[in-house]
């Protein structure tokens, strides 16, 4: 299963997204943990070495392989590089966590074709439409690494918002963003619910047949991550409804 994680900063979207990635380990499935928000911080979060997370460079950065898959430098981009050895050699292999960090898209009149970005397209390609392990892209609001053309692997989308009018107006945001990809299946998970009221409100503002779960505020979640301490090392720690979530987006 192929997952894409959004919403707005400080929604909860690394929080859920390494639920998701331990839940799939948890059930001993190989999984891709892909940071795709520059100001993420999913390997923390999951949990893995600070100092490993801290050597591993950004995807976008790797100028002298992008440089070797683009035909050895020049003018040209190769629009469909092959990268199958950047997902085994460029890496943090942690258990069956397959760890990596995209980096930020570029930006200016070359965005569409330049070859960084042409890269991680093709990254992004290998791993949601030619890889057998899972996926989940912990990914900014706006969802930019993604294309017309790599969304067709995301089989879905989880955009999780809290019970605040600004959370509410970013997934709307989002949602039509993936409408635009036309990505399938796009569903909400509200987050950091305190009351009846939170619950309430989600479902005013926001279709409630498309939520996927509704997780409770956690002191604990909050506690651990003021430590440093990783969210989940054995199905006990996993938040109530993220085993519902995770079998829903996997089919079960």
């Amino acid at each position: 299963m192929k997952i894409a994680v959004s919403g707005k900063g400080g929604a909860g979207k690394s929080t859920v997204s390494a639920q998701l990635v331990r839940s799939f380990t948890l059930n001993e499935r190989p999984v891709f943990a892909v940071d795709a928000d520059p100001d993420a911080n999913l390997g923390l979060v999951l949990g893995l070495d600070p100092e490993q997370i801290e050597n591993l460079r950004p995807l976008v950065e790797l100028q002298d392989v992008i440089e070797a898959k683009n035909f050895g430098g020049g003018t040209l981009v190769d629009l469909n590089p092959n990268v199958d050895d950047v997902l085994e050699d460029y890496i943090l292999r942690v258990g069956l966590i397959r760890f990596l960090k995209m980096g930020s898209i570029k930006q200016g009149g070359s965005a569409c074709y330049c070859k960084e970005n042409s890269f991680l397209n093709a990254v992004l390609t290998a791993m949601l439409l030619d890889r057998d392990e899972g996926v989940v892209l912990d990914m900014s609001a706006g969802i930019e690494h993604l294309t017309r053309g790599t969304a067709r692997g995301v089989e879905v989308m989880l955009v999780v918002v809290e019970p605040t009018r600004s959370g509410v107006s970013t997934a709307k945001s989002v949602d039509r963003l993936a409408a635009d990809l036309e990505i399938s299946q796009v569903y909400f998970v509200g987050n950091k619910i305190r009351s009846d009221e939170d619950r309430a409100y989600l479902e005013s503002e926001l279709p409630p047949e498309r939520f996927a779960g509704m997780i409770p505020f956690s002191e604990q979640v909050l506690e651990k991550a003021r430590r440093g301490i990783p969210l989940v090392t054995g199905r006990e720690d996993l938040l109530p409804g993220l085993e519902k979530i995770y079998a829903m987006t996997n089919g079960r």
